[in-house]
């Protein structure tokens, strides 16, 4: 059995004095996922819970993570925007080592790790997954960030000017590794960021973004196509919301292509891009005129971000394997948005 990585009995002191029940926590079971962060399923009296709180090798930035999802996860708690509910957060770091919190399990599956039968069988109900994935982020950003608490939660002041020159700069920062052979490796760097910057959209509307938008990052129903909810909040901020549709842009098979990095069988069904699109655009206010920007900027942002594994792993701090692996979708990345400006 896996060692539990948490101290449970000064869970269960802290939830004493929050009122959470009383007794020992039971069936006590770590949970896996696609994440870093620590997950583990209990039960005390008669309730269930899961509680989240950062890897055991704390980064510098782990505990305010933690801080700002639970301040999220409760600022959208009234809202329609699907998501794990929120029972109580512990800002603190001296109770467990780490800031941590705790929500309502979810009853529900992720597309990326199996289709239930009911989705595997049906053309029609994986068409209409992806037009509930795409549902989640119109409700989440249509939500008034400033009537739900979350004013200085990000800053959206000159937020697409900054993006080139911030990715810009986290790039240049793996030259720290001298292993690394460098941007020289991926197609069209300085093109795509010229680009980005001359035809950057001239104004947008401020709002919540999940930030990491991607089909591994929801969960679904098992009765049917609809989200059950929207996960890992960890890179959630106040910016503009378009930036998560191109995401899903950036992330989605090109259509006629097979899935791929998405990872979902059987594929056939899902809605091609310019479907999703439109989706969105007929549940939303905003320009979406520029829309092809937003999944070049996605391009361009986690191309970066995945390079980083890479330049790790050529100075021997990373699996070799994973970082070939996350190298060439980065290469896929900037190759998808060269396509994109011609």
């Amino acid at each position: 059995m896996a060692e539990i990585p948490v101290d449970i009995g000064a869970v269960a002191r802290w939830m004493d004095g929050k009122g959470l029940g009383s007794g020992p926590l039971e069936d006590v079971t770590l949970l896996g996922g696609g994440t870093q962060n620590i997950l583990l399923r209990f039960v005390r009296s008669g309730r269930p819970y899961v509680l989240r709180r950062p890897p055991p090798h704390l980064r510098k930035n782990s505990n305010e993570t933690m801080r700002r999802e639970a301040r999220m996860l409760a600022a959208i708690a009234d809202t329609d925007v699907p998501h794990p509910r929120l029972i109580a957060a512990c800002p603190e770091e001296d109770v467990i080592g780490a800031s941590f919190y705790l929500m309502e399990p979810i009853d529900g599956f992720n597309p990326t790790v199996a289709l239930p039968d009911l989705h595997a069988s049906d053309p029609a109900i994986r068409h209409r997954m992806g037009l509930a994935l795409v549902e989640g982020i119109a409700a989440l950003g249509a939500v008034d960030y400033l009537a739900v608490g979350l004013e200085g939660f990000g800053k959206p002041d000159n937020y697409l000017e900054r993006q080139v020159a911030r990715w810009q700069a986290q790039l240049e920062s793996y030259r720290e590794f001298s292993s690394w052979p460098g941007p020289e490796g991926i197609p069209g760097v300085a093109k795509v960021a010229k680009w980005l910057t001359d035809n950057r959209p001239s104004a947008f509307e401020p709002g919540i973004i999940h930030g990491d938008y991607h089909l591994a990052n929801v969960m679904y129903r098992h009765d049917g196509p609809e989200l059950a909810a929207i996960v890992d909040w960890e890179l959630t901020t106040i910016g503009d919301p378009l930036l998560d549709l191109g995401w899903l842009m950036a992330t989605w098979p090109e259509d006629g292509a097979q899935p791929g990095a998405v990872g979902v069988t059987p594929w056939d069904g899902f809605p091609k891009i310019g479907e999703l699109v439109a989706h969105y655009a007929a549940r939303t206010s905003r320009d979406m005129s520029h829309i092809g920007w937003y999944a070049v900027l996605a391009c361009y942002k986690l191309g970066i971000i995945l390079e980083g594994t890479h330049a790790r792993a050529c100075e021997g701090k990373a699996p070799k394997e994973t970082g070939d692996m996350l190298h060439a979708s980065t290469v896929g990345l900037f190759e998808r948005a060269l396509r994109r400006i011609g």
